[in-house]
């Protein structure tokens, strides 16, 4: 520790600390434009200038040290004097345009220019003025206002890892764009809205639609990945204008993904329901709310009555109540459906009769859900991440399903941590990979299996109940791979991970959605389980969305009801609901023809069932088609509720706008249900009490998971000669909400999901060349989709994106394809 004095006072910090973080930690205020407390220094705009003693002119106190004894004056003569001939030279350049600027209000350069700056400018010549350029549909550019800071282009090279905007020209001269004619791409890149001190880069969705001292800001949590960024939500007249990072350095940090940035266009979007509706004889009538609830609770009684009937005529008492347990009513919900809309929909359920509930809707193989944890985490906490020297990820893009996960991970590759991957497609990240394997979906197991093989022979461990290994071979990859994961790691400030000790290094293997969907999911975990104990590390799991873990333990699986208890008979998974016809079905929050991973069976099914009770945001000619009953739902921001993040953080959060119209919040609705279905347990007055009551039930006890065996004891292996489907996701059509903001939709990532997706030597070997359409045959079904060159995709392989209207009719995300050069 080192004391020094500032402005008269002592203060003691670590030795080597910049004298602006010490003045920050202490309330001193010190003005600046280019430093900022997550990116490096670059001490360009000087306006930090303070009078140090013994030096011989000002120095900038982002990028002065401290030192034992050192002296500082932050409001001398001499430093005043400076930071004022600064802010001088700053404006010299800059326009008028504070009257017309969206920064205006809440501007860095507005708030320091009154302190520091003088009533009459002194120059004279001609302004300088910068043409503005498209980077994008979320970014707005007047780059004339531009003071140069790089806080935008160190954040590209130092967050993003991808450094889309530069700086080129000298002096005043000097401009800030991208280096060649492109837009601004990142999935970070709103960031830079929040980075900018004036008013050059701003949010362009909302662009000239409110002024500072206008808006209420409020706190919330995003609704999208299991990260659970804090956000603030910035309201005007009970509409949401824009929302921004609130500060949380152990959940998001400063940052906040593009998807939960812009997100909140989609509570506007045209197809927003805002009353409820009902079928009546196959029409569509508006109604009020007591005459859709009766509607609804009417359908689902008939169907239970009808079962009852059934079962009483044929059996006896005992049998009847066996048979009321298997009712043909199911449940789907949405993993971005809050904790207590899940805990109060399988209530609802169970209280009817059906254990028939899931959320896992991209999910098909289900064999070892028994064994699954209480709640599926990280098994660390979200900063630990980036404190691990290991990192195995298994089947994830990681980058654009939890971009902020993704740049934990980018953190500690750059401190020298060694990232692995297994995964079908080669996809780009932003950091260095240490070793990957891309394998084809039908050789994920034989692949993990090899790798499981590479640790044993290198560790001359022997697995008695797996004789299998024998038959395994295993290649250069998994070799290099198995010696990482069990060569000791010396990086700094590492203590080995709770997994295991293993050579004092930290361990992860994380298990992402594509293997979560992957159709030999139960045997994928078994091997990665095997793999995280034979490297002595920890198996994780990199949560599908918001509330993934809160709908595990909230009950919303067939299975296990709330809290992990086990049910007496287990009812149908997600995928089962969807292609074995049910009578009813209650749906939350979901479009299941693109939410679940058999768009074209869901959508089969509903229309087959004889009643269908949906809580929606959105009304849809799809959804009109197989709904009997709308039930209007609030959406984020308009509710309250909690989520459950990726490290098992508790985030609860209120609503802060009117839902639109009539719709009502969705655990209020499904209170009603249950009270309407003389059901107990649903007098409940607010959400609060609602997630209350889960939590007294929990008492701070977490059940650990059931052990499973180290390794399968067979491992089945598929022989395929077919192209072979491999289903992604995109990033902005995971939900109805994002799917629904139209700024997102503009974006490149989002434009470039179209198509069938082949490298070139398929395509040749196909005959196809990019700009053909093609005929994709699935089974007994086949679209038309423009063919895309995508050099990502291994030989063998096609890939179809899931999420979209055009190809919903293949099916199932999983299985062989052929294709043709259409007509």
């Amino acid at each position: 520790m080192a004391t020094i004095e500032i402005d008269g006072k002592p203060y003691q910090a670590e030795l080597g600390t910049m004298l602006i973080e010490v003045a920050d930690a202490n309330g001193i205020e010190i003005p600046r434009f280019c430093y900022h407390k997550k990116l490096s220094v670059a001490a360009s705009c000087r306006m930090c200038l303070v009078d140090v003693e013994k030096a011989p002119k000002p120095m900038p106190a982002c990028a002065t040290p401290i030192m034992e004894g050192m002296k500082v004056w932050t409001r001398s003569a001499k430093a005043l004097m400076a930071q004022k001939a600064v802010m001088e030279f700053l404006l010299i350049n800059h326009p008028l345009d504070c009257p017309i600027c969206d920064q205006g209000g809440e501007c860095e350069l507005q708030d320091v220019a009154v302190g520091y700056g003088k009533d009459v400018s002194r120059y004279q010549e001609g302004k300088r003025v910068v043409f503005d350029k498209n980077i994008g549909p979320l970014i707005a550019t007047e780059m004339t206002r531009c003071i140069h800071c790089t806080r935008c282009v160190r954040f590209g090279q130092e967050i993003m890892g991808i450094p889309e905007l530069g700086a080129t020209g000298r002096g005043e001269h000097t401009l800030i764009g991208t280096y060649i004619e492109k837009s601004v791409d990142s999935e970070l890149s709103g960031n830079v809205i929040d980075l900018c001190p004036v008013g050059a880069l701003t949010a362009k969705p909302s662009r000239f639609t409110a002024r500072a001292w206008e808006i209420q800001q409020r706190d919330s949590i995003a609704p999208h990945d299991s990260v659970g960024s804090n956000v603030q939500v910035h309201v005007r007249r009970n509409r949401i204008i824009r929302v921004v990072p609130k500060d949380n350095d152990a959940i998001n940090e400063v940052w906040l993904a593009d998807r939960d940035r812009f997100s909140y266009q989609g509570l506007y979007a045209p197809d927003r329901l805002t009353m409820p509706m009902v079928k009546i004889n196959g029409v569509w009538q508006e109604t009020d709310w007591e005459s859709a609830l009766t509607f609804a609770v009417t359908g689902l009684k008939r169907i239970i009555e009808t079962h009852h009937n059934a079962a009483t005529g044929t059996k006896g008492l005992k049998q009847v109540m066996s048979a009321h347990k298997r009712l043909p009513i199911g449940a789907l919900t949405t993993p971005t459906a809050t904790l207590e809309e899940g805990y109060l929909l399988q209530k609802f359920m169970r209280g009817l009769g059906s254990d028939s509930i899931d959320h896992r809707l991209h999910q098909t193989d289900f064999a070892d859900s028994d064994t699954m944890p209480l709640f599926p985490t990280l098994g660390q906490s979200i900063a630990d991440l980036e404190k691990c020297d290991i990192v195995l990820v298994i089947g994830s893009h990681l980058r654009k399903e939890q971009p902020l996960l993704n740049h934990r991970l980018r953190k500690a590759a750059l401190r020298g941590a060694k990232i692995l991957l297994i995964n079908p497609l080669d996809y780009e990240f932003n950091f260095a990979i240490a070793e990957k394997i891309i394998v084809t979906p039908t050789n994920w197991v034989t692949t993990l299996a090899g790798l499981v093989k590479a640790l044993i022979s290198g560790q001359s461990a022997t697995v008695p109940e797996a004789e299998w290994l024998a038959e395994v071979t295993v290649n250069d990859s998994q070799r290099a791979m198995a010696e990482l994961l069990t060569t000791s790691v010396t990086t700094p400030h590492s203590p080995p991970c709770k997994g295991g000790e293993g050579g004092g290094k930290r361990v992860a293997v994380l298990l992402g959605n594509l293997a979560t969907a992957h159709p030999q999911f139960s045997v994928i975990r078994t091997l990665a389980t095997g793999i995280a104990q034979l490297s002595g590390g920890i198996l994780g799991y990199l949560p599908e969305a918001a509330n993934t873990a809160g709908a595990w333990l909230a009950g919303a699986v067939p299975h296990r009801s709330a809290l992990g208890k086990p049910v007496d008979t287990v009812g149908l998974e997600a995928h089962a609901m969807l292609t074995q016809s049910l009578k009813g079905y209650v749906l939350l929050g979901l479009e299941p023809e693109l939410d679940s991973c058999n768009g074209a069976a869901a959508l089969a099914t509903l229309q087959k069932a004889e009643f269908v009770v949906s809580l929606t945001a959105y009304r849809t000619p799809t959804l009109d088609s197989y709904a009997h009953v709308l039930l209007p739902m609030a959406l984020f921001a308009e509710t309250s509720g909690t989520y459950i993040n990726c490290e098992g953080k508790w985030q609860s959060f209120a609503g802060v706008v009117p839902p639109a119209g009539e719709a009502r919040p969705a655990w209020k609705i499904l209170r009603v249900l249950g009270n309407l279905c003389d059901l107990e347990g649903f007098n409940y007055i607010s959400s609060e009490q609602v997630r209350d009551e889960l939590r007294q039930k929990l008492n701070g006890q977490l059940s650990e998971s059931s052990q499973i065996s180290l390794l399968p004891r067979t491992l089945p292996v598929e022989t395929v000669t077919s192209l072979q489907r491999i289903t992604e996701m995109p990033i902005y059509a995971g939900d109805t909400l994002v799917r629904r903001a139209q700024s997102l939709q503009n974006t490149v990532d989002a434009r470039a999901v179209a198509g069938v997706h082949i490298n070139a030597k398929v395509a040749a070997a196909a005959h196809l060349k990019v700009g053909n359409n093609t005929r994709v045959q699935q089974g007994n079904a086949s679209v038309i989709l423009p063919v895309v060159i995508d050099d990502r995709v291994p030989a063998n392989c096609v890939l179809i994106y899931g999420g979209q209207k055009e190809n919903i009719d293949l099916g199932t995300w999983s299985g062989s394809v052929e294709l043709s050069v259409a007509p």
